[in-house]
């Protein structure tokens, strides 16, 4: 070790400056020039002492020489120990660059001879050195986001990825991010089971998307299912790529924009306009409809209760008429002379009451009897019911018959052309 130490020891003030030092003996002192040492022979030197390590050695003063004359070759004892521990150092530094860093976020798959065996985890690993084994990191926490459609912004269409067509045959330009990264166990896929999978998560995206929007309508693409249609694309790319087996998970698919064609963007507007105006007008309908019915139904409700009143109170009378009329029958056959006269009597007094003329039967008794008390009670009622007209109590007085007379008998047929006896026709009773 210490003619190791010898050989390479750069604080040796000969190295340089071409004074022969080559290990074997006391270095020699520099020279009094003072000059800076030679690179040239900086680098004959270096060769030197690794020559005299391997047996090579260069004559010069105070090198030992060969009894012929020749500069003396290295024992086989020293030549053995340079080439061990050349050796050693070889292998040491084989096995040194085994060594290796996984950073956070990050995984190393480890092969040997070119197949996977492991997995290493974010740390200070090992692993054989090359060409045994080799590793190859690779990042799992990077989130990945690649646009189909367009590239930057909306302006920037890529029409041959954007335009699709919908399942009521028309075209639609949709433009839509795709967010992805791989799974913690899917590095060995990402590296080994396809050749380039960010292009396969591209095609899957644009696969899955035509067939989602080649499976709805136009409308539904355009408003109320985007979300929808976001959500099946993302399930459809995970199958396609599970089926492929690329280790790689889908976090999001974000709709960006879907439109119409520019070429028939004019006159689809237009057709908007006009099924908004439809749906205006059919709101406005029915707005008018719910106010409407409720009221005609209201109505109706109503009058049906109107007429069922009018209708009990209709029966209800014809119900009593016709008890009323069952029970004078009843009476009538008990005594048939006395409910006539009864009935007759009744009948007068009903005419009577309402009528505008008095009629007085002078035979037989000269006095007549007025019930002025009662004349003037009987207007005062007429008058409040009547409201706005009055009428006298002469032309409303009833024909009273006198105290002394209880009963009215039937007049006796008067003679021709007398003006003051009042017929009554019993036919017409």
């Amino acid at each position: 070790m210490q003619r190791l130490s010898r050989i390479f020891n750069l604080n040796d003030p000969g190295w340089g400056r071409g004074q022969g030092n080559n290990g074997s003996g006391p270095p020699k002192r520099p020279s009094g020039n003072g000059g800076p040492p030679d690179l040239d022979q900086v680098w004959r030197d270096f060769n030197d002492r690794l020559g005299a390590l391997f047996g090579r050695r260069k004559g010069g003063p105070g090198v030992p020489q060969s009894p012929s004359g020749g500069p003396s070759g290295p024992t086989p004892r020293q030549s053995k120990i340079g080439l061990g521990i050349l050796a050693a150092a070889a292998v040491l530094f084989w096995l040194g660059s085994g060594f290796f860093i996984v950073q956070e976020g990050q995984v190393a798959v480890i092969t040997q001879f070119g197949k996977y065996i492991a997995t290493a985890q974010p740390g200070f690993q090992w692993r054989l050195p090359y060409p045994i084994q080799s590793s190859a990191i690779v990042n799992i926490s990077q989130l990945r986001t690649f646009e189909v459609g367009f590239r930057g912004n909306a302006r920037n269409r890529v029409l041959p990825e954007a335009l699709m067509l919908t399942d009521d045959e028309n075209i639609v330009d949709v433009q839509f991010v795709v967010q992805y990264r791989l799974r913690a166990d899917g590095a060995p896929e990402y590296l080994f089971r396809n050749k380039d999978p960010d292009e396969a998560v591209r095609q899957a995206a644009q696969t899955a998307m035509r067939e989602v929007v080649g499976g709805r309508r136009m409308d539904f693409v355009l408003y109320e299912g985007r979300t929808a249609v976001a959500i099946d694309v993302q399930k459809l790319m995970q199958q396609i790529l599970d089926r492929y087996q690329t280790g790689i998970q889908v976090n999001s698919v974000a709709i960006q924009n879907v439109q119409p064609p520019e070429q028939v963007q004019a006159a689809f507007d237009d057709a908007v306009k006009a099924g908004q105006d439809r749906e205006r007008q059919i709101n406005e309908g029915q707005a008018y409809r719910n106010q409407i019915v409720p009221l005609a139904a209201g109505q109706a409700s109503r009058m049906m209760e109107q007429a069922e009143g009018y209708r009990a109170k209709v029966t209800g009378d014809a119900t009593g008429d016709a008890a009323r009329f069952t029970s004078v029958v009843t009476e009538y056959r008990k005594a048939p002379e006395v409910i006539r006269q009864r009935m007759y009597l009744e009948t007068m007094q009903q005419m009577f009451n309402h009528a505008s003329k008095v009629l007085v039967d002078t035979q037989g008794n000269n006095m007549l009897y007025l019930p002025l008390d009662k004349i003037v009670q009987q207007a005062a009622r007429d008058g409040s019911t009547a409201g706005s007209s009055k009428v006298s109590p002469a032309a409303t007085m009833p024909v009273v018959p006198p105290p002394a007379v209880p009963t009215v008998r039937p007049p006796a047929p008067a003679a021709a052309g007398s003006a003051n006896t009042l017929t009554r026709d019993r036919g017409a009773r």
